[in-house]
C-alpha cells in the first residue's frame, strides 16, 4: 500500500487512521434524519465536525438507509451544492457522497475533493467523470442490491471473498479509466446487502481486503448491527461505534465514517498512544 492517498487538495498520510465526519443533509436519514436537512444547518454541524478533529466531511443529499427511496439530480444537488461550496475553504477535504454521474461532475466542480459512491462507480459515465479531475479521491463501496431492497435475504457464497473481489474488480475498472491508485479507497459496505453476521464477518475479516494494497473505510457508525447486539437505540449506540471503529483500526483500516467525531478522535488518541506511544499519538 503507498504511504499517501490522494484526495483532491488533500495529500493524507496512511500511517494514523484518518477521521471523516457525516454531513447528512437530508430529512430522512436513519441516525439524524431532519437535524441538518437545510444548508444552514448541515454547514453549522459541518463545523462543528471540523471543531472536533474531521479531517474530511463527508457529504450526502440522498439517504440510503435500507428501504430508502431516491431523489431526483435536482434535488440532491439543491442540497448538497451550497454546502459544497461554503466550506470550501474550512481547511479540511470535501467528499460527497453519491451515486449520481451528474451530481458528481457538479460537485468536483463546486470544489468537493473525493467521491464516495455507494454504488462502486458502477455507471461507466461516473468513472470518466472521474478521470476528467486527475486528482480528486474516491470511495468505492460494496453493496448488494440497491438501498430499497438491498435486506431481502442477501446472499453470499463467501461474504469476505465475494465482497472483496467486487471492490477490486471495480478498482480495476477505475485504473483503466486512467485514476491512479493512490487516489482510490474501498468500503466493504457495512450495512448494505449484509445480514448481522456477514457484517461482523466483514470486520473481524478485515485485513484480507486491507492486503489488497488500497486504503479501506469503515463505515459502523450508529449501525444496525450495532443495536442488534446491544439492544440500543440509534441515539445510544456510540459505545458500540467506538467499539467497533477501534476493532476496524486495529485490523488495518485507514477511513474511519463516523457521526461522533470528538469521542472518536479520542478513542483514536488512546489507541494511537498504545500502538506509537505517548507523544506520538
Amino acid at each position: 500500500m503507498s504511504e499517501k492517498w490522494l484526495c483532491g487538495r488533500f495529500e493524507f498520510s496512511l500511517e494514523r487512521p484518518i477521521l471523516m465526519g457525516i454531513v447528512n443533509v437530508t430529512p430522512d436519514s436513519f441516525s439524524d434524519g431532519g437535524e441538518h436537512a437545510t444548508a444552514r444547518q448541515a454547514i453549522d454541524h459541518a463545523h462543528r465536525l471540523v471543531s472536533e478533529g474531521a479531517q474530511i466531511l463527508d457529504i450526502g443529499g440522498e439517504s440510503t438507509r435500507p428501504g430508502a427511496m431516491p431523489v431526483s439530480v435536482t434535488e440532491e444537488l439543491k442540497r448538497v451544492l451550497p454546502v459544497v461550496m461554503a466550506l470550501r475553504d474550512s481547511g479540511v477535504a470535501l467528499s460527497v457522497d453519491t451515486c449520481k454521474a451528474e451530481v458528481m461532475r457538479a460537485a468536483l466542480e463546486s470544489g468537493a475533493d473525493m467521491l464516495n459512491d455507494v454504488t462502486g462507480f458502477r455507471d461507466p459515465l461516473s468513472r470518466q467523470i472521474v478521470a476528467g479531475h486527475p486528482a480528486c479521491g474516491v470511495c468505492l463501496m460494496h453493496m448488494q442490491g440497491e438501498p430499497r431492497t438491498m435486506q431481502r435475504a442477501p446472499h453470499y457464497q463467501d461474504v469476505v471473498q465475494d465482497v472483496k473481489n467486487y471492490l477490486l474488480a471495480q478498482a480495476q475498472l477505475l485504473e483503466e479509466a486512467g485514476i491512479e491508485s493512490r487516489r482510490i479507497s474501498l468500503d466493504p459496505g457495512l450495512g448494505f446487502g449484509k445480514t448481522l453476521e456477514q457484517n461482523y464477518a466483514l470486520i473481524k475479516n478485515l485485513p484480507e481486503i486491507v492486503q489488497a494494497g488500497y486504503p479501506v473505510l469503515l463505515g459502523a457508525s450508529r449501525k444496525s448491527m450495532l443495536g442488534m447486539v446491544t439492544g440500543q437505540p440509534v441515539d445510544q449506540r456510540l459505545a458500540g461505534s467506538l467499539a467497533a471503529a477501534l476493532a476496524g483500526v486495529a485490523r488495518g483500516a485507514a477511513i474511519i465514517r463516523v457521526h461522533d467525531v470528538a469521542q472518536t478522535r479520542d478513542a483514536l488518541k488512546i489507541w494511537n498512544a498504545v500502538e506509537h506511544g505517548i507523544g506520538e499519538s
